[in-house]
């Protein structure tokens, strides 16, 4: 039985889904709050970590 592939967005996408600036984008990748991978020279981020981030983040809050 194979998996589907996780889905991966490009950080405009992620920019879009968090309504953050690319630079906020750019901070939680570096600090390794959101996870992503390159690919050649392009950054992806795939969706899991999206909604992980967003349930750490809701998670903290409370």
């Amino acid at each position: 039985m194979t998996t589907a592939p996780a889905e991966l967005l490009t950080v405009p996408e992620v920019m879009v889904r968090l309504k953050l600036g690319r630079s906020k984008v750019y901070d939680l990748i570096r600090s390794r709050r959101l996870t992503s991978i390159t690919i050649g020279r392009s950054r992806r981020i795939p969706a899991d970590a999206v909604r992980d981030f967003i349930v750490h983040e809701i998670e903290e809050a409370a």
